[in-house]
């Protein structure tokens, strides 16, 4: 029996000094890298085509403005076809508060600071840290 197991793991017996398979080399790395890529472009593509994907803008619908009133609150200002709503969103859900007989006026750009007229920072920590509480 043990004659029997000799010559079946004689078989199967690996040479000294045989090398082991090659592992891929920089081009199989880049072609993997370049095939996740492409794979990953073109999920995106697909998920930018599918209906209700949430990528594109619900058309007549634009939130104007928002306002945090609690933890999970918030009033919202949407612009539906034109006619702008005041509305109350909750985790419970969402309520019409007031239609607006006017729109709010467009919100003022954000000014942009001047950097040549900014005080020394190092004249402000003094006078700061001079004053007592």
């Amino acid at each position: 029996m043990s004659a029997g197991l000799l010559i079946a793991a004689g078989a199967s017996t690996v040479k000294v000094g045989q090398h082991a398979a090659a592992a891929p080399g920089m081009f199989g790395a880049v072609l993997a890298l370049l095939g996740v890529l492409a794979l990953i472009i073109g999920l995106g593509w697909l998920l930018k085509r599918m209906p209700g994907s949430g990528f594109r803008p619900a058309e007549g619908l634009r939130v104007v403005a928002s306002l945090t009133v609690g933890a999970k609150e918030r009033v919202v200002v949407v612009e539906v076809n034109g006619t702008q709503l005041l509305l109350g969103v909750t985790a419970g859900g969402i309520n019409t508060l007031h239609q607006l007989p006017e729109p709010l006026p467009a919100p003022t750009p954000a000014r942009l600071p001047d950097f040549k007229h900014l005080p020394n920072f190092a004249q402000l920590l003094q006078q700061r840290l001079r004053k007592e509480p």
